[in-house]
């Protein structure tokens, strides 16, 4: 790639999107672009939905947020639904200030990021483009231009509403250098940029002593009191706080609630008004999404305030959650992992399952339901099926406890930990019980936790570490059996023979005597037994493998190991119990033979090229479940 021709091409198509001309032509772009004309909450709400949003089990699925945000689908479409598109069609909603309250390291951050990034590049889309008054430092609509008793007329012919009033400084230019002529207003086409403040702000509170009003609204510029003869000349006041600059686009307070009194008194009007008061003008309109980010410590801290009441009406508090899906958790940690310098080490397969198990588990209340324990829970978020429950039961679940997920351990906690057994062991592979082992010993370490949750998150180590028995167990079981491919396409096969008799109600041929025999009885429930086919069940998952059969047959393919997902999982899990004792002594012996040795490399390959191994860690994983094997 050649940066410089890409950093010239990029320069280019800033230059061939700029526009220029009069107030005029833009009401000609009005015409055949209403749109252009959007407030702040439509633009971000139209942003997010451009970028698509597909319905899944009732669940809405915004592409927006995808890449970055994981597990929390629940709480971006409350947000999207419950704020942004009513925000969007002017309802009072777009009067109130967003709040994200949540956990540290949920996401909150992310999600404000997200909109400040995506409302740059939305602004260089046609869809999302902006247009202002040429010269105003707040890039004011140019519709401001248009005086209040004909902007019903306007509405009636153009089909779009103006809010909010002219500025002092463009009133003042427009009587001094354009003659009071609106049409001669010249207009420019702007782009979104948090670097060069336009139509995004972020004010972050400081010391209170030293924080002045003046970095929200801007300040006089005494330097040109002496040109202008009067502070109250708009000419002589820097326009150049961060709701002036915000304006058209989106505001960010980072930590608003620690912020001082005076402060969020401004908002106050320009939630409820879309205006604010600045040096001694009238009211300056401003219309921009203002969205604010807390804890939920904080949040409760300052609901107890009773100064603080006038302005809890005018805020719309959005929980944001920690992800409560083990699978979601894995790619906000393989997300971590690939923007940190840590994107060299091997981690072995299942080793951030092992650790998303256990960060999901502390965030997870313990279900009062019946018959369901935490860890069945946490199989049923993640979209597992558990025998005996389903996505009714998931939504019973998620009831009983609204707020599920405010409390636990962080992501940024399991990555600093990570972090920890790849230092501690300086090796280029890092396995699941390194991962475990970090987590454990660094509980000491993490000063907010209790000793009471202390005891508790150890407890789900262990859960964590039995899941990953399990796991482990089964992939070299896969790995095993397909060493063994050849008996497990006889079993399989042996299998289908007798269901189909037992179906037909026929008898089988010994290949040998040639004598009559009925279904083998034992052999079928000796393999449907290992998926949990219940005797009751039995007929059902036999009749169902033979229709399977009949219709692979009808379309003149071959039905073979892999046409039936369920019936080759119990065929492997048969074949590895069967073939156990030869596991433990392949992968136990110190000194195995010739054939053991030859198994062992077929199996290590195996896990290499097919399940995502190293020569490190798959041989590890060897060495581990032959030691759960002989235990």
């Amino acid at each position: 790639m050649d940066i410089l021709s890409r950093v010239k091409s990029f320069r280019e198509e800033e230059d061939r999107l700029k526009w220029e001309g009069t107030f005029a032509e833009y009401l000609e772009i009005l015409k055949d672009r209403p749109e252009v004309a959007q407030t702040a909450h439509s633009r971000v709400y139209n942003m997010i939905k451009s970028a698509g949003v597909v319905e899944r089990d009732g669940q809405k699925m915004y592409h927006f947020f995808g890449k970055e945000i994981f597990g929390l689908e629940t709480a971006l479409e409350r947000l999207v639904e419950e704020y942004f598109h009513p925000a969007a069609r002017r309802l009072d909603v777009r009067k109130r200030i967003l709040l994200l309250m949540g956990p540290v390291s949920g996401g909150k951050s992310t999600i404000v990021t997200l909109l400040k990034r995506g409302l740059e590049q939305y602004s260089r889309t046609d869809e999302g483009a902006v247009y202002a008054i040429k010269g105003c430092p707040m890039h004011e609509d140019p519709l401001h231009l248009i005086p209040h008793h004909l902007r019903e007329d306007f509405y009636r012919e153009y089909g779009i509403r103006i809010e909010g009033s002219l500025s002092p400084l463009n009133t003042m230019r427009l009587e001094q250098e354009y003659g009071g002529c609106i049409e001669d207003v010249m207009v420019e086409r702007i782009f979104f940029s948090e670097d060069r403040r336009v139509g995004i702000g972020t004010f972050t509170p400081s010391d209170p002593k030293s924080q002045d009003i003046a970095d929200l609204t801007g300040s006089i510029d005494f330097s040109t009191i002496a040109e202008y003869g009067s502070e109250s000349d708009p000419r002589a006041y820097r326009f150049d706080g961060e709701l002036n600059k915000a304006n058209r686009g989106m505001m960010e307070f980072q930590e608003m609630l620690k912020l001082d009194e005076k402060f969020l008194w401004h908002l106050l009007s320009l939630t409820q008004e879309g205006n604010f008061k600045a040096g001694r003008f009238a009211l300056i309109s401003a219309d921009e999404l203002i969205v604010a980010h807390t804890n939920e410590t904080e949040y409760r801290s300052f609901i107890s305030n009773k100064k603080n009441e006038a302005l809890h009406s005018r805020i719309i508090v959005m929980p944001i959650p920690y992800n409560l899906k083990v699978s979601e958790e894995e790619r906000i940690y393989e997300k971590m992992i690939r923007e940190s310098d840590m994107s060299h080490v091997h981690i072995a397969p299942h080793a951030l399952r092992a650790a998303a198990i256990f960060s999901v588990l502390t965030r997870l209340e313990v279900p009062k339901k019946q018959g369901i324990d935490i860890v069945k829970k946490m199989r049923l978020y993640d979209g597992e099926s558990v025998e005996g429950f389903n996505s009714i039961d998931v939504e019973e679940l998620k009831k009983e406890y609204p707020n599920e997920g405010m409390h636990g351990i962080d992501p940024r906690y399991i990555i600093n930990r990570i972090s920890s057994a790849i230092i501690r062991k300086e090796v280029p592979s890092i396995n699941a019980l390194d991962v475990l082992r970090a987590l454990k010993d660094g509980l000491d370490q993490h000063a907010s936790i209790s000793e009471e949750d202390k005891e508790k998150y150890m407890n789900y180590i262990a859960v964590a570490r039995r899941e990953y028995d399990e796991i482990a167990k089964n992939e070299v079981q896969k790995a095993f059996v397909y060493s063994y491919e050849e008996s497990a396409k006889t079993l399989m096969n042996n299998y289908l023979d007798n269901v189909e008799a037992f179906c037909n109600k026929n008898k089988l041929r010994d290949p040998l005597t040639g004598e009559e025999m009925n279904p083998d009885e034992k052999l079928m429930r000796s393999i449907e037994e290992q998926i949990g086919v219940s005797e009751n069940a039995k007929r059902a998952f036999r009749e169902e493998i033979l229709i399977r059969l009949s219709a692979f047959a009808r379309k003149g393919k071959r039905f073979d190991y892999n046409s039936h997902e369920r019936l080759r999982e119990a065929i492997q899990k048969k074949l590895f119990a069967d073939l156990k004792d030869v596991v433990k002594i392949t992968t136990s012996s110190k000194t195995p033979d010739e054939s053991q040795l030859k198994k062992i490399n077929e199996v290590v390959a195996r896990l290499i090229d097919e399940h995502g191994y190293d020569s490190t860690s798959a041989n590890e994983l060897l060495r581990y479940v032959g030691s759960l094997l002989n235990r």
